[in-house]
């Protein structure tokens, strides 16, 4: 059995699939066991030299009601970036996704995507001096715009699952008044759709807030953008 997803067609005597299961590259996360099966993350170059992470797994995959023998994660986490693009949210950009089912029943899968460029971690960017460089009003935007992505995700009923701090990366940019704040999400192999908005809210931000180091001050002004997007607040955040 084999699953593709790949952002632009490959030419017709090219083996995608293959081509990326071959490459070689520095190791950013070392294969690790877990879910029964290797998962690990290398970082190569392609023929543009854009930096890229191949996420590759073998019989590494999560089941459910609708999958009980198994599905490879990285399918799970190729539908959650597809559909927080849709919903204005930022994501890495997806190159290339696919998985094969060998005669042994065991899943190779893959999961191409391109580096965010300038982007990083919310909490080394507080610990390079970034909020004492750019002053409290940037900070603020940092901290909406932040607030509004998240808000955008869960009102398309999307939990990421995993909301940790390290998972939460932003670029700032510019001069003067033409300072741009961006913010992009990380790791969505967890990612699913809920029956309503609030449960995706409320699992997200609870774990955020247990998993983050701002203080009460800026958490409750974090909450204040969200719910401006959100329209409504969620219970058992402070």
């Amino acid at each position: 059995m084999t699953v593709d997803f790949v952002q632009q067609s490959p030419s017709a005597t090219e083996d995608r699939f293959e081509f990326y299961w071959n490459q070689k590259g520095e190791w950013v996360e070392e294969p690790n066991q877990r879910r029964g099966g290797e998962s690990g993350v290398q970082r190569i170059h392609d023929a543009n030299e854009r930096l890229l992470y191949v996420k590759r797994q073998v019989g590494h995959t999560y089941r459910s009601w609708r999958y009980p023998l198994g599905r490879p994660t990285v399918l799970r986490e190729r539908d959650a970036l597809v559909a927080m693009n849709r919903l204005s949210v930022g994501v890495p950009e997806l190159v290339y996704c696919g998985a094969r089912q060998g005669a042994d029943k065991q899943w190779r899968a893959l999961l191409v995507t391109v580096a965010l460029d300038g982007f990083v971690e919310i909490d080394n960017w507080y610990a390079a001096g970034e909020r004492e460089r750019w002053g409290e009003a940037v900070h603020d935007r940092v901290l909406e715009a932040i607030s509004q992505t998240l808000a955008r995700m869960h009102l398309g009923r999307w939990q990421h699952g995993c909301l940790y701090a390290k998972h939460v990366f932003v670029r700032v940019a510019g001069q003067g008044e033409n300072v741009d704040v961006n913010v992009a999400l990380l790791d969505l192999e967890k990612s699913r759709q809920r029956l309503t908005t609030h449960k995706a809210a409320s699992h997200d931000l609870k774990q955020l807030r247990r998993h983050s180091s701002w203080n009460a001050t800026e958490w409750d002004r974090l909450i204040y953008f969200y719910k401006t997007v959100f329209g409504s607040a969620i219970k058992g955040l402070r």
